[in-house]
């Protein structure tokens, strides 16, 4: 929240404050507002007939080339910004531009009374130019004394702007085809070299079909995944079947073939059968004969030999020398078979493994080749893109060189005349009633701002709002502003023969809404007094002409009214002036009593029921000096004690100091405010020396108020409150009436 109350609010649209400004101000605007209406008048008096040709120029895209489907697009209408802009609005500038218009004035040969040619400008100053709302025409108009000029001045800038719109548009046109045959080459160019490319491309990839390859390949590859999964099948059961072989031969096979070998060999059993037949022989004679017997030896001996003999024949058979003893030399049938068979299906395993290798490095070489298909796809594409970008634009720019070609043949432009202007029968120049209806806003508007303008110049306070605010005391009492006898002159008037001034109200019952308002002035005070009575009070106002002496006398009349001793003592030695209101002889007065020069007895007057007046007495050299005794101060305080309620009416507080000083001495002081007669500086001097001087405001106290200029919430409490008056007149009064002259003469 911004911190402001809904009063803030209300002061900020006080839309009253300005009505109020007009009604004071009505006089000086009602002035201007008449002399704008009577010179607007003697203009429209004053001004020739005029003649007013117009003519319709129709906008619209050209629909000759949509027989050959080419050139559609040269002279349309077309905004560069079409959000913001208008191209029925381009045109009509175009229209009124000086090109246009200085060939109008060359066509037409128009010339000024000296007979030199007129400016293009002055043609356009009684041109118009209007879109029609909701079509494409444009309402070309013009102005002046002759209506034949009119009717053709409208027609001659009408045909200008068509001849100029041809123009403009076959040197567009020309232009556009110029640039297009400096690309036609250019263009060429680069669809070539995107065909090479894309050429170059293909062989050096060996590409015919890209897709279909890459659809092969992962067909293949697919394949592949089967043959690879049978064979791996066929190689795990010729392994197993191996396995098997093996266990059952119980020899490694290398060894079993060697075997074979040598049991097959017929060297090698003939001496495996003599080595036998040896060993069997010396087996059987050793169990004859020792080991040293000669025939042991020599069989000992046999044996070596054929041992020796058999291991040659074993290395020759199985083409190395190996180590093998006599028992393995020999293999039965069942063993030869399973060697036989482990031959065959450790033959068969390895042709499977070979097999299943032999796919799996087919495989790998089609996965490898297919991973490059996206690369080669990617790149392919940004040629093929290439040329087709390239066959585009070399395409495009054949279509424009035809449009330019043809355009540049072209005799019709993007307006034509719908409607010839022709010469106006009647003047149409702007009636007088016209000029006073323009004069009549120009002078509201300017009217008002005369008020606003002496208004703010003006420094005085206004309204009773203004001074309330300038002066941040409390209004206690809102005294409108009254006349005799219906007239509204000044407040202040001499009593026209004997008796009370008729100012003062309180005698009479001409003026209910004023005795009202200083009925509701004393019950305020009473309010205020309740906790602290105030019986001596200071009345003043910042300059003279406010009416503070006034308010005084009708105040001290009010307060007598009630039963109340009441004393009005005329404290304004300086310019004395309850002595008038009240019609007494001002002989004996204050200065004379606090000079010593006469007692207060003498000097107090009764002027009414329970109301006594001390006048002024004589004006002293130096009345501020008096003010500020030490004899004044006491005869406050005795009259305090005396009386209910002293009243002293003071001099203004702009030139004198004499009120802020009594105001010190007494119970409170209350400013009497005039709006339209106090400015606001002597205003903002007296609250200051009132501050400086100590003493205490009560509030303040707005006379002569003209209720006609005020704000609607004081308006309304002046009103009601003089309606009590009036139902109860005769119970208000009953207290008061005039002491008679005789009484007077007789104190």
């Amino acid at each position: 929240m911004d911190g402001k109350t809904y009063q803030d609010y209300v002061e900020e649209i006080d839309l009253q404050r300005y009505w109020l400004v007009l009604k004071r101000r009505w006089l000086p605007a009602s002035l201007v507002f008449a002399a704008c209406v009577v010179a607007a008048a003697l203009v429209g008096l004053s001004q020739k007939d005029t003649y007013q040709a117009s003519g319709k120029l129709l906008f619209q895209v050209d629909r000759s080339t949509s027989l050959t489907g080419v050139g559609d697009e040269i002279g349309d209408l077309e905004a560069v910004n079409p959000v913001n802009s208008d191209p029925l609005s381009t045109q009509a500038a175009i229209l009124s531009s000086l090109p246009v218009l200085q060939e109008a004035v060359n066509a037409l040969d128009l010339q000024d009374a000296k007979g030199n040619s007129i400016p293009p400008d002055v043609l356009r100053r009684g041109l118009t130019i209007a879109p029609l709302e909701g079509t494409d025409v444009l309402r070309v108009a013009y102005q002046s004394p002759n209506g034949e000029l009119s009717a053709a001045v409208v027609n001659q800038v009408m045909t200008s702007y068509i001849e100029r719109n041809i123009t403009m548009n076959r040197s567009e046109a020309t232009a556009a085809r110029q640039f297009v045959q400096e690309q036609l080459p250019k263009a060429e160019a680069e669809v070539e070299q995107a065909a090479e490319a894309l050429r170059q491309f293909k062989d050096q990839n060996q590409i015919i079909a890209l897709e279909s390859e890459a659809n092969a390949a992962v067909s293949m590859i697919n394949n592949l995944e089967t043959q690879i999964g049978q064979a791996q099948a066929q190689l795990a059961s010729a392994i197993t079947r191996t396995g098997e072989l093996r266990r059952q031969l119980g020899i490694p096979l290398a060894q079993a073939r060697q075997v074979d070998s040598l049991s097959q060999s017929p060297g090698v059993q003939r001496i495996l059968e003599d080595l036998q037949a040896v060993q069997t022989e010396l087996a059987s004679q050793r169990s004859r004969y020792t080991a040293s017997h000669p025939l042991i030896a020599n069989l000992e001996r046999e044996q070596a030999s054929l041992q020796t003999l058999l291991n040659r024949r074993v290395g020759e058979v199985l083409g190395t020398q190996a180590n093998i003893s006599p028992g393995d030399l020999q293999m039965s049938e069942l063993s030869r078979q399973l060697t036989s068979q482990l031959t065959e299906a450790e033959v068969n395993r390895l042709s499977l493994a070979s097999q299943v290798q032999a796919l799996l490095d087919s495989r790998q070489a089609y996965i490898e080749w297919s991973q490059a298909f996206p690369a080669l796809e990617k790149r392919q594409l940004e040629l093929e893109q290439r040329l087709l970008a390239a066959k585009t634009n070399y395409e495009t720019l054949l279509v424009r060189l035809q449009e330019a070609q043809l355009a540049e043949n072209q005799t019709v432009g993007s307006a034509q005349i719908l409607e010839p202007a022709a010469p106006p029968r009647f003047p149409v120049g702007t009636s007088t009633k016209k000029y006073i209806a323009a004069g009549g806003a120009v002078g509201l508007l300017l009217g008002v701002a005369m008020a606003f303008f002496l208004d703010l110049i003006d420094k005085s306070i206004k309204t009773v709002k203004d001074g309330e605010a300038l002066l941040g005391y409390t209004l206690l009492g809102l005294i409108p502003k009254f006349g005799l006898l219906g007239n509204d002159g000044p407040d202040l008037e001499l009593p026209a023969g004997e008796g009370i001034s008729p100012r003062v109200i309180a005698f009479s019952q001409t003026q209910p809404m004023v005795t009202a308002a200083y009925q509701m002035l004393q019950a305020n005070l009473k309010f205020i007094s309740s906790d602290t009575p105030r019986r001596a009070l200071t009345l003043t106002s910042s300059v003279p002409q406010e009416g503070k002496s006034e308010v005084a006398a009708n105040l001290a009349a009010t307060i007598a009214q009630t039963g109340k001793q009441v004393l009005l003592v005329d404290a304004d030695m300086r310019s004395p002036w309850q002595h008038h209101l009240w019609n007494v002889v001002n002989q004996i007065g204050l200065s004379h009593v606090l000079v010593g020069e006469g007692h207060l007895n003498q000097a107090l007057r009764p002027v009414a029921n329970n109301l006594t007046l001390l006048s002024a007495g004589v004006t002293p050299p130096n009345p501020l000096a008096l003010i500020d005794s030490e004899r004044m101060a006491a005869l406050v305080r005795t009259l305090a004690k005396r009386y209910d309620y002293v009243l002293f009416d003071t001099p203004p507080l702009i030139g004198a100091a004499d009120a802020a000083v009594l105001g010190r001495a007494t119970d409170g002081v209350l400013l009497v405010l005039r709006p339209r007669l106090v400015d606001s500086a002597s205003a903002q001097a007296a609250k200051s020396l009132l501050q400086r001087s100590g003493a205490e405001i009560l509030g303040m106290v707005a006379n002569g108020v003209d209720i006609r200029h005020e704000h609607d919430d004081y308006v309304s409490h002046v009103k009601a409150g003089a309606y009590p008056y009036g139902q109860r007149r005769d119970a208000s009064t009953s207290n008061l009436s005039p002491i008679s002259t005789e009484l007077s003469d007789k104190t």
